[in-house]
């Protein structure tokens, strides 16, 4: 599952940032996840919780919030919310998506016209946005 190596990547990413704010212990850590990224956060607490045994990790509050997705159309100009879209789709689309994000424009089209000619504006990715 990526949510091992999503853990993995967050867990080396905090221990950067907080070597380089001269931290020796992290209390609690802010992470904002991408609705598009459908990550399991159970998932995601348990991984970090196990890789982050013997750091300065190892006792840290971790957080979560979502980030909504926004998704642009090129063809029409249709703003829309990503869980409209989400909602009418098959479970193996969804878990494509969840594995191969771009996979989003073989399962998506615009509910205004019925493009897949769309941007992601908002709601990819996972970010630390916060390290106590």
């Amino acid at each position: 599952m990526h949510e091992w190596a999503l853990a993995e990547a967050i867990i080396n990413s905090a221990i950067n940032i907080a070597q380089n704010k001269n931290l020796s212990k992290v209390e609690s850590v802010l992470l904002r996840v991408g609705e598009i990224q459908q990550i399991d956060l159970d998932i995601l607490s348990y991984a970090i919780k196990e890789l982050s045994q013997g750091t300065l990790l190892e006792n840290a509050h971790f957080k979560y919030k979502i980030h909504p997705a926004k998704i642009f159309c090129h063809n029409c100009g249709n703003l829309w919310d990503y869980s409209e879209s989400f909602s009418k789709l098959q479970e193996e689309e969804k878990e494509a998506i969840h594995f191969i994000p771009e996979t989003i424009h073989v399962y998506v089209r615009c509910p205004k016209c019925g493009s897949v000619d769309f941007e992601i504006k908002e709601g990819r990715g996972v970010w630390i946005e916060e390290i106590t």
